[in-house]
């Protein structure tokens, strides 16, 4: 159930139809790159019992040309849109691909069931009839296409469901998705109470679910517990109600930093569906819903292959290992950019192979409940994203726990490193000063100096203790988590009374809490060797007879202008996988896989050092030269020499040739009668406006400084005032006060809507003047975003918040001890630390209510550029 949190108006269910017939019908064709084939899309509405369904279909070919079927589903909160480009690159690889918004969502009516059995996964049923009837699908039996089922969160757990409900379903390739949602919101019968409430809130409200769900909510919420009825409710809607059934190929991918779906959901559904004799291969992706790094790329690459196999019947093609895991580190060996790095093995080990023993010691402690459980201890905040638990992969320990209300438990310092992959056990006693005790436990690393501790993926696992009163000997399954703890660190139990993420008794309590004896049992598989190289080879390396008939087809291809993309058509600029080798050199990129989006009213920078590709980029936007792969698109076109769309992007590349003797305004009316545009359309006064020339305008452009000729440059390319302004490095030759000048120049013009591109190595003058910046390096892309994602300072935090930050909720943050102060900015909040932990900042800010979206480091560029791009600096 992939999150996308915004706020979705509610749309009337629509009256119940008997069948599902054709409501609507669109149909357009897109292309990709040159020479790739033309994808044809048909828009249709299917009337479903209770629900008008809105979906798409994908081919490429003729309809004579049997293929088969890919279902793709949806994240909660999302549409079929969000799925369009993996749609279309599966129909380039020879399937006939279906996408559908689910009920609630984009523009499909009815009420949300949480892929009810009853209502999502029949409407599903629906669709595979649907595909038995088209021309294009490869058949098994009448009725019976050849289909498979993917999808991420949400569409993901749909393609489970369908595989059990619908002996149709021939392979499946679910990502970050559930086995059994009672145990994802009620894990050891706790409430995950801000989980739950993001789902309300991201689906507009109880009311846009089903009643009995709407109801279900409410009554759980208020007592801060589940009841028998609840719990049963979501594990009847799980795909885990008919895990007997699930018996097709399974791909399983799974988030490494996912406090939602967490990868012991991965690990149930991978047991079940290989107990039924089916082939599964599992993946634990570096990502999840906490954030971090999704590899989009590489796991749709494997469900291609997935499916080349299990629906196409391809068996040279490579599926991967049975197990794999992204790793953070190594140095690739083309560019030095630290990459992800995979380790597999040939065999699923489950979450608790090669378990190794690690002494424990402490005293028995005792440590309170506070009422209401407040303040909450914080190990990961739903919808700060990245912000968290991405960190913890790279040494930093973001998480909080509040004196007295918890137990701590260490090792010795480990004489060796140790790779933990899987659930870590425990044994405690437990004892209650009331009925029962709800308790979080989390294994930190701490650093050889104690203080340092870091919680992996940020993740802790809850367990309700029934008849604590008395005193009970409990087991621990701690959570699933890839972590190598170095030599020298110490392993840390942390028991804990509360957590933000969870709701915990409101009567005050006191635990008391020892170890029952053998130790902290650490899972750990010796098998997954990590790769060499960034990737296995198995994921983009082409077979050597691929790479003969793709240079084949590249020769022999026709060259065709793609037709415009409609939901492209306010996009000012997205760039896709754009590739351009240097002259005479098979294997040297200027540029390589590079893939970006330019919305409307930003101000990009364009980052990088000396070779970096970013004026070849430029040079290949305006189509001055051409790509040798990917696609260049301005508001929706395919951009090619000569391309009409280019008369809404002006450029200034490499400074402009004025006539000496002409005066400033003589140069750029010349320069627009050349253009042969209708002289109304110049806009001059409008542009000469922005660059601010003023009397200079008069004079001969031999009389002007070099400055003024770099503002006359920047006022040619606003001629006509248009949409996307590209700039390579406009300061150049300009002192401060000029610098400044032009800043403001970029600034005022993209203040009315407009875009503007601006490549600089001035990076103090890009932190000031971009809203977005990009950052190249060899080629490749580094880092995309805001600026104030990018950018950072150790000690000052960007809290950004959903509403202004009012003036007296600033003064309270400055005043709090180790805030060094607290400045309101447009997106919330500028911290400086000065002594505290961004983990207590976070507790704090919890605890006045500030609205928080996102907590970041905000440090100055240049250390983000020089961190960014490492050697080449």
């Amino acid at each position: 159930m992939e999150i996308s949190i915004r706020r979705r108006r509610w749309r009337v269910a629509a009256a119940a139809a008997a069948a599902a017939v054709l409501a609507g019908v669109g149909v357009w064709s897109a292309t990709g790159a040159s020479g790739a084939p033309a994808v044809h899309r048909e828009d249709q509405v299917l009337d479903m019992p209770g629900a008008k369904i809105d979906t798409s279909f994908f081919t490429a070919g003729g309809a004579a040309d049997k293929r088969p079927a890919v279902l793709i589903g949806h994240g909660f909160g999302g549409s079929k849109n969000e799925v369009k480009g993996q749609a279309e690159q599966l129909a380039r690889d020879g399937y006939a691909v279906l996408t559908w918004s689910a009920r609630g969502f984009g523009k499909s009516t009815g009420q949300i069931g949480l892929n009810d059995p009853q209502l999502e996964v029949k409407d599903v049923s629906r669709l595979i009839d649907w595909l038995a009837k088209r021309p294009e699908v490869r058949l098994d039996a009448p009725g019976d296409p050849r289909v498979g089922v993917t999808g991420v969160s949400y569409g993901g757990a749909i393609s489970l469901l369908a595989a059990g409900y619908d002996k149709r379903v021939d392979a499946i390739a679910p990502e970050m998705t559930y086995w059994n949602l009672s145990d994802v919101f009620f894990p050891d019968g706790v409430y995950k109470k801000l989980w739950a409430g993001i789902f309300v809130s991201t689906a507009g409200g109880c009311k846009a679910f089903e009643p009995q769900l709407c109801a279900m909510y409410e009554r759980v919420a208020t007592a801060g517990k589940p009841d028998e009825a609840a719990q049963q409710l979501l594990a009847a809607k799980s795909p885990s109600a008919v895990g007997d059934r699930i018996k097709v190929p399974a791909l399983i991918m799974q988030g490494q930093t996912d406090s939602l779906f967490p990868l012991g959901q991965a690990d149930a559904m991978a047991k079940r569906i290989a107990a039924n004799g089916a082939p599964v291969s599992v993946d634990w992706i570096a990502g999840g819903h906490d954030g971090g790094d999704r590899e989009t790329g590489r796991t749709q690459a494997r469900v291609t292959q997935w499916f080349d196999r299990y629906l196409k019947g391809d068996k040279s093609a490579d599926t991967g290992p049975a197990f794999r895991v992204t790793r953070t580190g190594g140095v690739n060996s083309t560019d030095g950019a630290a990459q992800l790095r995979g380790a597999s093995s040939g065999s699923y080990p489950g979450l608790e192979s090669g378990r190794r023993t690690i002494a424990l010691t402490g005293r028995e402690q005792s440590f309170d409940n506070p009422p209401g459980g407040a303040p909450p201890a914080i190990s990961a905040v739903p919808g700060l994203g990245s912000g968290l638990s991405g960190l913890s992969s790279l040494g930093v320990g973001i998480s909080l726990d509040f004196p007295g209300q918890y137990a701590k438990f260490d090792s010795a310092p480990l004489t060796t490193g140790v790779a933990i992959t899987g659930s870590p056990t425990v044994k405690v006693n437990v004892k209650s000063s009331g009925d029962d005790a709800v308790l979080f436990g989390k294994v930190y690393d701490v650093g050889p100096d104690g203080k340092q501790q870091v919680l992996p993926a940020q993740l802790v696992a809850p367990v309700r203790v029934d008849g604590a009163k008395d005193g009970r000997t409990v087991e621990l399954t701690l959570p699933a988590v890839d972590h190598t703890v170095e030599a020298g660190h110490r392993l840390r139990l942390v028991l804990a009374a509360t957590d933000l993420g969870f709701a915990s008794p409101a009567a005050p309590a006191t635990y008391t809490v020892s170890l029952a004896g053998g130790g902290l049992g650490v899972p750990t598989v010796p098998a997954a060797r990590t790769a060499s190289a960034a990737l296995p080879w198995w994921v983009w390396g082409l077979p050597l007879a691929g790479a003969v008939i793709g240079a084949a087809l590249l020769v022999t291809r026709r060259t065709r202008t793609p037709e415009p993309d409609a939901e492209l058509a306010e996009v000012p600029l997205q760039i896709t996988d754009l590739t351009k080798k240097y002259a005479k050199s098979g294997e040297r990129y200027a540029v390589r896989d590079l893939s970006f989006t330019v919305e409307k009213g930003q101000v990009l920078g364009l980052l990088g050092p000396n070779g970096a590709g970013k004026t070849t980029t430029l040079r290949m936007l305006m189509g001055l030269i051409r790509p040798d792969g990917g696609e260049i698109r301005v508001f929706g076109h395919a951009i090619r020499p000569g391309s009409p769309v280019l008369s809404r992007v002006g450029a200034f590349v490499e400074g402009a040739g004025f006539l000496p003797h002409l005066s400033g305004r003589e140069n750029l009316e010349l320069y627009w009668r050349a253009t042969g545009r209708p002289d109304g359309d110049s806009r001059i006064e409008e542009a000469l406006e922005i660059a601010g020339l003023g009397d200079a305008l008069q004079r001969a452009v031999r009389t002007y400084s070099q400055g003024m000729r770099q503002r006359l440059a920047i006022a040619q390319a606003m001629l006509g005032m248009p949409d996307l302004l590209i700039l390579d490095e406009p300061t150049n030759g300009l002192d401060p006060p000029q610098i400044r000048e032009m800043r403001d120049v970029m600034i005022r013009y993209a203040a009315g809507g407009r875009t503007v591109i601006v490549s600089s190595h001035l990076l103090s003058e890009v932190e000031q003047s971009c809203t977005h910046l990009v950052v190249m390096d060899r080629g490749r892309l580094v880092q995309a975003g805001p600026v104030a994602e990018i950018t950072g300072e150790s000690d000052t935090l960007l809290v950004t918040t959903a509403e202004p930050v009012a003036e007296v909720v600033a003064d309270k943050v400055a005043a709090l001890p180790g805030i060094g102060s607290a400045l309101r900015t447009d997106e919330g909040l500028l911290v400086r630390l000065d002594g505290a932990s961004p983990a207590a900042l976070i507790a704090e800010l919890v605890r006045l209510d500030v609205p928080l979206t996102g907590v970041g480091p905000h440090r100055r560029l240049e250390d983000a550029f020089l961190t960014l791009i490492g050697g080449s600096a």
